[in-house]
């Protein structure tokens, strides 16, 4: 057996070299790698993050391709995505060996920008794609395509395609629905649309959404890449389901999405505690 240790560039590297340790004492393989690397998993049983969300997002990035299922060790503030505190590792790990978990899959993102009929970009993502206007422009113009079909044309900051997964993170901020993290769905939220009657969508399994700026520049950023891409006017952005779904190992009940919508969004909690 064979394990990626996925760790952020500011992973304290006691974490790192105690899950090594970890896993060599239950006889199996590890190996070090940074979470933005970009390389093929050969023969890899499972990806092992150790950071926050997104060094989540980033390890999702090298194992949905490849089918190798994906466990998160949560190191930082808030850990939506990961499955362990710092403290349940060494028993997640043993679990893992043993064979004493499930699979929960996720739709994965795949996002291809298009210039005059060329691609130009292709990348995936866990969470979302945001095109948001750059340079002077004050106000994108966006046309919104599904499945061929003409949706509409909106006036705003710019727009978010997410996941159910991503329905969670910066959809949710910019007034988004929250989606069963399995669901197959993609939703689309506008983000300050100049028209008050614009509202998110959520648009059924299997439907590419396609955003094409009438009115730019843009720019084009992946599960909150560091490194925008340019979008110019008349570019297409295209955004369905990645043919592979991530495979996320789970120690815990389905039901516990919800109690982890109160632990850490806060959802459904009274604002002032009850006596």
């Amino acid at each position: 057996m064979k394990v990626y240790v996925v760790h952020a560039p500011g992973a304290d590297e006691s974490d790192v070299a105690h899950a090594v340790e970890r896993l060599e004492h239950l006889g199996v393989e590890a190996a070090e790698m940074h979470r933005d690397a970009d390389t093929r998993l050969a023969g890899a049983d499972l990806v092992l993050t150790l950071g926050g969300d997104g060094t989540f997002l980033g390890g999702a990035r090298l194992a949905a391709p490849h089918g190798i299922p994906i466990l998160g060790v949560n190191l930082g503030r808030l850990g939506f995505l990961t499955e362990l505190e710092r403290d349940h590792l060494e028993d997640g790990l043993r679990r893992f060996v043993a064979g004493d978990y499930r699979i929960e899959e996720r739709t994965m993102l795949q996002v291809t920008l298009m210039q005059a009929g060329r691609t130009l970009v292709q990348a995936i993502g866990l969470n979302e794609v945001v095109v948001d206007h750059s340079g002077e422009a004050r106000l994108l113009r966006l046309e919104i395509d599904v499945a061929g079909q003409a949706v509409g044309v909106i006036d705003a900051d710019g727009a978010i395609v997410a996941t159910a997964t991503g329905s969670t993170a910066y959809a949710l901020a910019s007034g988004g629905p929250i989606l069963e993290p399995t669901l197959r769905d993609l939703v689309l939220v506008p983000m300050s649309p100049f028209a008050l009657t614009v509202r998110p969508i959520v648009f059924a399994p299997g439907q590419d959404v396609t955003l094409k700026v009438v009115r730019g520049p843009a720019e084009m950023r992946v599960d909150g890449d560091r490194q925008g891409v340019d979008v110019a006017t008349g570019d297409v952005i295209r955004c369905g389901a990645h043919e592979r779904l991530l495979k996320v190992v789970r120690f815990s009940s389905p039901e516990s999405f919800y109690q982890r919508l109160g632990d850490k969004l806060g959802w459904g909690r009274p604002l002032v505690p009850k006596k």
